[in-house]
């Protein structure tokens, strides 16, 4: 299976979402989402024939995670491809973007926050997407706290331009961040150092967890901070891995529960890594999640 690393190398990176049920946040319409990385391999191979499973399997939102670098979503172009999931019944209110710091091949990575920003966003609103997710820092692109507060003013400047064209920016966590520096969480400094009208947060539920952190005490004490979530579960043993939604150790009814107070607006259902075919991961997760959570 594809790393993330390498997969960011080649391409772009992951997760999956939806816009959370009418019981939970009285929305007009219920979304149910898969991040694509989770079917990464299949987008590669055949990006139509994978929306038309993802789509009959129930989900109907995408996010996606293959712009940075190519400049294209899946090798077509915005129009295109908002056309390819028109016809699949399905919407990409969220897709994943890099920071962009961290050379490849010694040239400037495009399509990314510090180069082609501009033309990042422009796409981004012709296929139709309201929020632009910072993915992942490269080991490169973390440092101390003081690089964090670099990548804070990146964030605000990435979040002032997308804005401009009606696309909120967050940033998405896995567990680096909550990973203490002198004392303070380079997450806590994210939040602080961000203007939260201009940089939102993807919360990834798993991550956040696996770090030791509740995420309802995020909500509670970040109130409206958190539009987008990452749900994955993990599983009981010493690895604590990732498994199907419902399968796991994490409690996603509490959590859901506080859906209101997080300012929840869309959740993506991610599975790093599946056992067998993602397919068959997913299908479970979004049974448990139309069982039990929407």
């Amino acid at each position: 299976m594809t790393s993330r690393r390498a997969f960011v190398k080649s391409a772009a990176l992951l997760s999956a979402g939806a816009l959370i049920s009418p019981t939970l946040l009285a929305a007009p319409k219920q979304y149910i989402g898969l991040q694509l990385y989770t079917v990464r391999e299949a987008m590669q191979k055949d990006p139509a024939g994978t929306l038309a499973h993802i789509a009959k399997l129930g989900y109907t939102s995408v996010e996606g995670a293959t712009y940075t670098g190519s400049q294209k979503f899946y090798g077509m172009e915005p129009a295109a491809f908002a056309k390819l999931l028109k016809q699949n019944g399905l919407i990409m209110p969220s897709s994943h973007y890099r920071l962009g710091e961290e050379p490849e091949k010694g040239q400037p990575v495009l399509g990314t926050m510090l180069h082609g920003w501009d033309k990042a966003v422009d796409d981004a609103a012709q296929a139709g997407v309201k929020y632009m997710v910072c993915a992942y820092l490269s080991e490169a692109e973390r440092g101390n706290l003081d690089h964090y507060k670099y990548v804070a003013e990146q964030l605000n400047k990435a979040g002032e331009r997308s804005k401009k064209a009606g696309i909120q920016l967050c940033y998405h966590n896995h567990d680096f961040e909550f990973a203490a520096q002198n004392g303070q969480l380079p997450y806590d400094l994210l939040l602080s150092s961000t203007d939260k009208s201009l940089v939102q947060m993807e919360l990834d539920l798993y991550w956040a967890t696996k770090a030791g952190h509740d995420p309802v005490a995020l909500f509670t004490k970040h109130p409206g901070r958190f539009p987008l979530w990452h749900v994955k579960d993990m599983d009981n043993t010493p690895k604590h891995d990732f498994t199907e939604v419902g399968s796991g150790t994490i409690d996603f009814k509490r959590i859901f529960a506080q859906a209101s107070k997080a300012g929840l607006k869309y959740f993506f259902v991610e599975q790093d890594q599946t056992p067998g075919s993602p397919f068959d991961s997913i299908q479970k997760s979004i049974t448990h999640i139309k069982r039990s959570l929407v």
